[in-house]
């Protein structure tokens, strides 16, 4: 059997304002479904959907999403214009460049 992603769900505090971050960030009219659940579908992209949990983030993201970005520092400074926070400086490596940011929930993301 095979199956399709219908959506990425995070987990988080605040999924009204997270829903905003992203949707700015990628595009999409934030949807918020019920109370404690949001999503966006930006164009190009699978769903992501926002979902209140009780507990707070404790641990590194097991997950993180690489976003394809014309150019990284650019991206990156609106990102944080948003609410992102940079995580050290951009790397640049043998596959390209990238910079690791935080969302305003600490789940950490790349611009590559």
């Amino acid at each position: 059997m095979r199956a399709r992603i219908e959506e990425i769900v995070f987990d988080c505090h605040d999924p009204a304002r997270l829903v905003r971050f992203w949707a700015a960030l990628l595009g999409g009219d934030p949807v918020d479904r019920s109370e404690g659940w949001s999503y966006i579908d930006p164009p190009g992209f699978v769903r992501l959907a926002f979902q209140r949990v009780p507990e707070g983030k404790s641990a590194k993201n097991r997950l993180h999403l690489d976003l394809d970005a014309g150019d990284v520092d650019a991206a990156a400074d609106e990102a944080v214009a948003l609410g992102a926070v940079r995580l050290g400086p951009a790397i640049t490596d043998e596959y390209g460049r990238f910079q690791v940011l935080k969302d305003p929930e600490g789940n950490e993301f790349c611009f590559v």
